[in-house]
């Protein structure tokens, strides 16, 4: 006699936590996770448009998010609908551009992360607002992203200035 029996909807149930695209049978899609919110500004040796170009050039992108690998499916500025991906290891975040203006960035997030990822940024100053549901701990994600954009934005900053030279 069997000490556990297992129901033959079992496996049913772990392929719809597994696979993002089907529903419960309430019909909600099943995110697993817990509700995170996190909203940090830093200041940052950069002018605006300088963290502006950082942030929504796909190239300035792919360069600062390293190691993340990111799929753009253009080289242009990010615009509103834009779609990109996120790979960090076996992680897959989809984004999709939802706003985005002279100052600010607020990105639609799903897959490994369903949420939002807002940014804003002023002379001196990013501030970036993130709140989803993941495994992830987010506030980590995003404290770590924040220093990787400010490391960008000097290295621009301090290559951008007249060398002094000396006598």
């Amino acid at each position: 006699m069997p000490l556990l029996v297992i129901p033959q909807n079992l496996s049913l149930i772990f392929e719809d936590c597994y696979n993002y695209s089907k529903s419960s049978p309430n019909g909600y899609p099943i995110m697993l996770g817990n509700f995170q919110r996190s909203e940090l500004r830093i200041e940052v040796s950069a002018t605006a448009s300088t963290i502006r170009d950082r942030l929504l050039s796909p190239t300035a992108l792919k360069k600062w998010l390293f190691p993340q690998q990111v799929t753009f499916p253009s080289q242009d500025l990010l615009t509103v609908g834009t779609k990109f991906q996120t790979n960090f290891g076996a992680l897959m975040v989809e984004s999709q551009v939802d706003r985005v203006n002279s100052q600010s960035l607020r990105l639609i997030l799903s897959k490994g992360v369903d949420g939002y990822h807002e940014w804003y940024w002023g002379e001196g100053w990013v501030q970036s607002r993130l709140e989803g549901i993941s495994l992830l701990p987010l506030n980590l994600y995003q404290t770590a992203t924040l220093l990787r954009l400010r490391h960008a934005c000097q290295d621009r900053s301090s290559s951008s200035r007249p060398q002094r030279q000396s006598n």
